[in-house]
């Protein structure tokens, strides 16, 4: 359970579209339980399926995992650019709540519904090929290794999923008084666009 554990932690620390938007969601403090709880039953969908040899399938029909590449570079272009407008029209770049008695100009200008939030994580998530190719073949093929102890090695991995996005949606808070102006918001959002242009033209690209 603990390679499990240390695999998943390993696979998942990084800087990508579904942790900045988990990290964006949790300063702002919008649904960050439902954005949280979205990505770890992914992970728990996606690491069962793996130890259950979907990644076999995968590996034996590589055309999947091209389309979900492209649909996922587009989605990701396309985000990176509204994070661009957001870096570039101060009015949406506000927390959305209340630091020590201070709010962000322009109030909840730039908020995401609920609807929003959800479909935004579910597509982070599920139109992201290396969720497929980390998440479902490297821990899957890691979790069969294992033997009768693949299930042990999956449930460290999903351990390891809990324990990132909780820190990640629910840590961020405490960042909340640096993003208190929206000159921090300008600088995150315009750091954001340029990570997920820079992985969504990668994936395009297939390297």
């Amino acid at each position: 359970m603990t390679t499990g554990l240390g695999a998943g932690l390993a696979l998942i620390i990084a800087i990508g579209a579904q942790n900045a938007f988990v990290l964006r969601q949790g300063i702002r403090g919008e649904h960050v339980g439902l954005v949280v709880l979205v990505c770890m039953l992914s992970d728990v969908v996606l690491i069962a399926a793996g130890i259950v040899g979907i990644g076999a399938v995968i590996t034996a029909v590589p055309a999947v995992v091209v389309a979900v590449r492209l649909a996922g570079a587009a989605f990701l272009i396309g985000y990176a650019a509204l994070a661009a407008k957001r870096a570039v029209h101060p009015g949406a770049l506000v927390t959305g709540v209340q630091v020590s008695g201070v709010q962000g100009s322009g109030g909840q200008q730039g908020a995401l519904g609920r609807k929003a939030a959800l479909v935004t994580a579910l597509t982070l998530t599920w139109l992201n090929p290396h969720v497929y190719l980390d998440t479902v073949l490297l821990l899957g093929t890691l979790a069969n290794q294992q033997g009768e102890l693949r299930w042990w090695f999956g449930a460290g991995a999903i351990v390891g999923s809990v324990i990132w996005f909780s820190a990640l949606g629910y840590g961020a808070k405490f960042l909340r008084p640096i993003f208190a102006k929206p000159g921090a918001w300008r600088v995150l959002d315009g750091l954001i666009a340029a990570v997920m242009l820079f992985l969504g033209i990668k994936m395009a690209l297939g390297t």
